[in-house]
């Protein structure tokens, strides 16, 4: 049965990762260490092949995918953007502890982020740009794709689509990591869901 794997790849660290700070729509690029990170794992571990590259329009992420896939021709999706969080962006928990909204929002009794993205608006921009990407890659129908984005999008698109299913929480990923996808268009075209099958990249079982 025909079938196309779609890898979802993180990108690597920059500085506000690094310091534990929110980073939305800020656009910050891949920090030293972050750079130097990538280019380990690209030497250590293995990233799988693709006919079709998409990224998100932040540096950090079209910088992550230039150190991993480096002749790659990449579109640029902009809406796969991560998350705005408005007057929260570039400030920490610990930060915002006493910030009566965003206590609020950690609890799911607020969706919109003050001076940022609602949590429908998010889903529903992330959902239509994965979906339009799924009928790219099958409209071609020559080859696997890599998503290179952002954990909380990453997350979104898991827990929208994957099976088995899990809640967003349990699809966390860590810089350059993700997974892999493999939709099967006959199921896709009556319900859209895709099979969970496997990490990203992967380690060689001799290390």
């Amino acid at each position: 049965m025909k079938s196309y794997k779609i890898h979802l790849i993180r990108h690597g660290l920059t500085e506000a990762n690094e310091k534990g700070l929110y980073l939305g729509k800020t656009d910050l690029p891949l920090s030293p260490g972050g750079l130097a990170d990538l280019i380990a794992k690209k030497e250590e571990a293995i990233y799988p092949p693709a006919a079709h590259f998409y990224t998100s329009p932040l540096t950090r992420c079209k910088q992550t995918l230039a150190v991993l896939y480096p002749e790659a021709q990449a579109e640029v999706v902009e809406p796969l953007a991560e998350c705005d969080f408005g007057i929260w962006d570039g400030k920490s928990a610990a930060e915002l502890q006493l910030d009566e909204d965003f206590g609020r929002w950690i609890r799911g009794e607020l969706t919109e982020i003050p001076g940022g993205e609602d949590a429908a608006a998010f889903q529903a921009r992330i959902m239509s740009a994965f979906e339009s990407i799924v009928e790219d890659v099958m409209k071609h129908g020559d080859g696997d794709a890599v998503i290179c984005t952002h954990g909380g999008v990453i997350m979104m698109i898991m827990a929208a689509y994957a099976l088995p299913q899990a809640d967003a929480s349990a699809w966390g990923a860590e810089p350059g990591c993700g997974f892999t996808l493999r939709v099967f268009p006959s199921l896709w075209m009556r319900e859209p869901v895709a099979e969970a099958i496997d990490y990203v990249p992967l380690i060689p079982q001799n290390q």
